[in-house]
């Protein structure tokens, strides 16, 4: 009875027995449930096959952009060959924790910090390949390798923070200036369409001092009357008009016959109509020349007497007053 106890050993669901006898590997690996071996020749060793969570200590290090970084991860694998984690490794946990913490290093110094940080599935599973390659041999395989965390220095943290608002700022300044454009081609087309028609203005222009006035301000700014502005663009002469050519036309006007219901106004009110300029002013009844009095080109008691006729000299007191007359210059 004492030796059936000594020699009846239990393996559970989750694990292998690796049995040696005299310290040589003897048959192959007992399975679940209940098995017997030999008291004081066989020893059997129990091996888990559940899928282990390790998790892997910070690791320190310098990354390609030269930022010092401080990257943690954690390992997740299993035994798939009972025997090979028993005898080709002393402890296969621990190794797995070194080639972890080793893997995580290199791959800190072959990324950049952009990588780290928005790129780690990608570096998972490179980590995961540098883990698994030597574990197979150790009777071990690598589910997954996640980075938990990656810690930045406070300089570094304040510098990317102010990199994000310029960022943020700048996509802002884009987005306000996509709109102004595009409220710029709106207005552009509303003003056409309301340059058509003189009362859309008018309206709009009346809705506005509505606005104005709904405010209580006690000043209203009212704009320049538009068709003002368009007339005396029309009158100003252009750039490459000479100026005497405004004046021909202005006294061209001047010289021109007033209408018949100006004519039939002032002879009703009985006024006489002014005499045109030119030609038309000897037609209109002006002096003959000889009963025209001679001009006087100079004045006052300095004044030097000339011969006014054949028979003695005048004075220029005696010289009668020029009356101006239709284009005189005074």
């Amino acid at each position: 009875m004492a030796y059936a106890m000594a020699a009846a050993r239990v393996v559970k669901q989750y694990e292998r027995g690796v049995v040696f006898r005299l310290g040589r590997l003897h048959g192959d690996v007992r399975r679940p449930g209940f098995t017997m071996i030999v008291p004081a020749v066989d020893r059997i060793r129990k091996v888990n096959m559940q899928i282990v969570t390790m998790p892997v200590p910070a690791q320190e290090g310098i990354t390609r952009d030269n930022v010092t970084v401080r990257v943690d991860a954690v390992v997740y694998f299993r035994v798939i060959d009972a025997a090979n984690a028993v005898i080709e490794v002393e402890d296969y946990r621990f190794a797995v924790s070194q080639m972890a913490q080793t893997s995580l290093r290199s791959i800190i110094g072959k990324s950049d910090l952009d990588d780290l940080l928005s790129n780690r599935e990608k570096l998972n599973q490179g980590l995961e390949l540098m883990i698994d390659s030597p574990a197979v041999g150790w009777g071990v395989q690598i589910d997954r390798v996640e980075i938990k965390d990656v810690s930045l220095p406070e300089t570094m943290k304040r510098s990317m923070a102010r990199q994000a608002e310029a960022d943020r700022e700048r996509r802002a300044r884009v987005i306000n200036a996509d709109a102004e454009l595009q409220a710029s081609k709106k207005l552009a087309q509303a003003a056409g369409e309301m340059s058509k028609q003189p009362a859309a203005l008018q309206l709009r222009l009346l809705q506005t001092v509505v606005a104005v006035a709904a405010e209580k301000n006690s000043t209203l700014v009212l704009p320049f009357p538009v068709e003002l502005l368009r007339f005396l663009e029309r009158a100003a002469p252009q750039p490459g008009e000479p100026a005497e050519q405004g004046r021909q036309g202005e006294v061209a006007g001047a010289d021109a016959a007033p209408s018949p219901e100006v004519e039939a106004a002032a002879g009703e009110a009985g006024l006489p109509l002014a005499a045109g300029i030119g030609e038309d002013a000897a037609a209109a009844g002006s002096l003959p020349a000889d009963e025209v009095p001679p001009m006087v080109t100079g004045g006052g008691e300095d004044a030097v007497e000339e011969d006014a006729s054949p028979t003695g000299s005048s004075r220029v007191g005696d010289v009668p007053p020029m009356v101006a007359g239709p284009g005189a210059v005074s």
